[in-house]
């Protein structure tokens, strides 16, 4: 199957509700509802649930099933190592964001003039050391 949602995904969409029902999920992606549960099971979906307890999948949790089955069928990774490989993207996502966020500190820090960390510490520092002298050994 091509990588993406199928075509006809919309269907599935229930009015006013958070996203699709498990039925059409398994539809769209022809694979059976126990699949799914056995991907909620193993911690690799979290759909929401309605007060009747009916699971809804976000766009969010359907963009995750594109990569568990694009993992899963074409490159053969079985769901530990697919547990793996999405803990590690979460992490790589966290850590973009913190290095996006210092840059933008640090931006911001270089627009306003601040002077670089060197400077400040070396002329707020208790004790002020002089670069080393050099020492040379007679032979």
């Amino acid at each position: 199957m091509p990588r993406g949602r199928p075509k006809g995904s919309k269907g599935g969409r229930k009015k006013g509700r958070v996203g699709y029902m498990i039925s059409a999920v398994a539809e769209m992606y022809k694979i059976h509802p126990q699949t799914l549960r056995l991907y909620e099971r193993e911690g690799l979906l979290k759909p929401s649930r309605s007060q009747g307890n009916t699971r809804y999948y976000t766009e969010s949790d359907i963009e995750r099933l594109d990569v568990i089955l694009n993992l899963t069928r074409e490159m053969g990774v079985n769901l530990a190592g697919i547990e793996i490989i999405l803990n590690m993207r979460e992490k790589m996502r966290d850590m973009e964001q913190q290095m996006q966020e210092f840059l933008s500190f640090v931006q911001e820090q270089l627009a306003r003039g601040v002077p670089a960390p060197d400077e400040r510490r070396i002329r707020n520092a208790i004790v002020r050391v002089r670069k080393p002298a050099v020492i040379r050994v007679a032979n």
